[in-house]
């Protein structure tokens, strides 16, 4: 009778143990483990489908094998190659499910994997996990198989299993959030989901997303992370609403340019509430954005005129996560998106990109100084007629260099108002380089091609040089709203731009821009042409078969008609980067260059015996030619 009994309650005391295992209930997954495994090539595998089932860990001498039915949206059947093992033969990982957001991540010594990417369900969660059968021992597997503080066993097994509960997602959502908040989920086809937050009087703040079906991706959602501090600034109730518009089209356009990704509206009555001490976060998924689009947190300013589009990024802070997340803080409630810029784009290397144009532009503007006291001694000496035309480059560029410099101080310490006068004199000032160089390729033109007819009077050339410029300049003016501060984005952190007095970033400066971009056309193109018919000319002469001469020529004559300037239009492609700081270094440093090659050019004239045809380019360059047909 004694041996019976005893039987009995062994059988009862294994009966409570392995019911008590049995009927652990996890809501969420936490399993961690070490793999024994052998020195060869090691792998995970993934076999992964829709519904709620089970979940199954195992692992082999050279495999990781994760497969089940646990996801609402996620399916996945690959294989992953790991990093080898070397010598040692464990390897420590964690595996981890979050029921409500249907995301599986994987942990592998300091690897970091998604397996299937967070997305919202607001239907049914495979949750409430039990643990189910282990295998036996092996000698390759898991050791110490543990979900969060429950050890399963400190041997080796081969695999673990877990069993799946559907259960709705509205449940679990409220029974995470301890009752200090409760959610209702709407839909609304015509215009998108809502999801209405009650902030009970312990409110801890709360986390929404917004749905994921199966046709979508679960890349593109979009999570809102409502403060606790929100409870404490309500006033007529305290309900939250939260809604992912579904058609963002009515959005699009307003007095900003570019494209607004996902809106989402948060609300809370007709309270209005701003200022919050612990902003609204919202985290939007979207498709990759290219490095040449600029973006930016935006909200809808109500105030100004609620039937109006009116978007604004004052009151949100903007941090770009990756290509493909972007982060909004906003201390206030309305709607909220994501503008993506298409021009102009963040500008790489920003720092370095000033610091290299200032010290050009301060060495330019002393350069073109001493240039100019250099031209105004020689033309006491001998009236050429290139002197005047090569002093109205070096005032322009002077000036040009000398504004430039000072933009991005005076934009920080001017007003508004006094910053568009700047700004109007900056262009100016480029506008008048560029004729110049125009002018200076339109003289050697005259000479090579109209060798006995004498050359425009020195005051034509400065009506073209100065006065000219300025009709366009004042016609912008009086338009009004496109001269003005100017923010550029460095790609870096594009919450803190470069501040400089130059044209406006709005569509009614886009006539000036595109004016500039056409005159910098022009002169790129004729400069391109005249040297051409300069080096065709010349080239069988004896001196410019010594590659410096040759060298030196060309590299004056681009100098002078501006041809350094084109290097915008090839800022594009894998050397962006390098045409970047290719055209800030040559045209900062123009006037510099350009004092470089008179004074060069003017010691050869000496070293020559003082051939007065020597001593300037266009003199140089009508010499050559002339001796060139001469000889034909």
């Amino acid at each position: 009778m004694e041996p019976r009994l005893t039987d009995n309650l062994m059988v009862f005391f294994t009966l409570i143990i392995f019911s008590q295992g049995s009927a652990e209930i996890y809501e969420d997954l936490n399993f961690c483990g070490t793999w024994r495994h052998g020195n060869g090539p090691l792998s995970l595998n993934l076999n992964l489908s829709t519904g709620c089932d089970w979940i199954s860990i195992s692992a082999s001498k050279s495999s990781l094998s994760i497969e089940g039915q646990i996801t609402a949206l996620c399916s996945e059947a690959k294989e992953i190659h790991l990093d080898p093992p070397g010598s040692k033969l464990e390897s420590y990982f964690c595996l981890y499910w979050e029921p409500l957001q249907d995301q599986l991540k994987l942990q592998f010594r300091e690897l970091n994997l998604t397996l299937c990417r967070p997305a919202s369900l607001w239907g049914t969660c495979c949750s409430q996990l039990s643990n189910g059968p282990k295998s036996n021992e092996s000698a390759y597997g898991i050791l110490n198989g543990s979900v969060k503080t429950d050890l399963f066993s400190d041997k080796v097994h081969a695999a673990y299993t877990f069993k799946g509960t559907s259960i709705t997602c509205n449940t679990l959502l409220n029974e995470e959030n301890q009752g200090s908040a409760e959610v209702i989920f709407t839909e609304d086809k015509d215009k998108g989901s809502t999801a209405e937050v009650e902030m009970k009087k312990d409110f801890r703040g709360f986390n929404i997303t917004s749905p994921t079906t199966t046709s979508g991706s679960a890349e593109s959602a979009t999570t809102v992370q409502i403060p606790q501090v929100l409870k404490n600034v309500s006033k007529s109730t305290n309900k939250v609403s939260c809604t992912f518009l579904k058609n963002n089209s009515m959005f699009q356009g307003g007095p900003v340019e570019g494209r607004i990704l996902n809106v989402v509206e948060i609300t809370v009555g007709n309270d209005t509430i701003e200022n919050l001490s612990d902003p609204i976060r919202i985290s939007f998924h979207h498709d990759v954005i290219p490095k040449k689009h600029s973006r930016k947190c935006v909200s809808w300013d109500t105030k100004k005129d609620p039937f109006q589009v009116n978007w604004v990024d004052k009151g949100c802070e903007t941090r770009v996560k990756g290509g493909k997340h972007t982060e909004c803080l906003c201390d206030h409630l309305t709607f909220f998106a994501v503008l993506v810029q298409m021009e102009p784009r963040p500008v790489r290397h920003l720092l370095a990109l000033t610091a290299i144009t200032s010290l050009g532009c301060a060495v330019s503007v002393i350069s073109c100084i001493a240039l100019i006291i250099f031209l105004n001694k020689k033309s006491k000496r001998c009236k050429e007629q290139c002197i005047p035309i090569h002093r109205g480059l070096a005032i322009s560029l002077a000036l040009l260099n000398l504004l430039f410099f000072f933009t991005g101080v005076l934009a920080n310490v001017l007003g508004e108002s006094l910053c568009t006068w700047v700004g109007a004199g900056l262009h100016y000032t480029l506008l008048s380089s560029f004729s110049w160089m125009s002018i200076e390729v339109f003289h050697t033109i005259w000479l090579v091609y109209m060798v006995f007819i004498p050359s425009p009077k020195p005051y034509v050339w400065n009506l073209v040089g100065f006065a000219l410029p300025l009709l366009p300049v004042t016609i912008l003016f009086a338009v009004g709203d496109i001269y003005g501060l100017r923010k550029v984005e460095q790609s870096e952190d594009e919450s803190d731009p470069y501040k400089m007095c130059w044209l406006k970033n709005n569509p009614r400066a886009l006539s000036a821009h595109y004016f500039t971009i056409a005159v910098l056309a022009i002169l790129v193109v004729s400069g391109l042409v005249m040297l051409l018919l300069v080096y065709k000319q010349i080239r069988t002469r004896d001196e410019w078969r010594q590659n410096k001469m040759a060298l030196f020529s060309i590299w004056g004559l681009s100098i002078v008609f501006g041809i350094t300037w084109g290097l915008t239009f090839l800022d594009f492609g894998p050397l962006s980067d390098f045409v970047l700081f290719l055209f800030c270094i040559l045209n900062s440093f123009q006037g510099f260059l350009l004092m470089l090659r008179f004074f060069i050019l003017d010691r050869m004239r000496k070293r020559a015996g003082g051939s007065a045809f020597g001593s300037t380019s266009t003199g140089s360059t009508r010499q050559h030619m002339l001796q060139a047909q001469e000889k034909s």
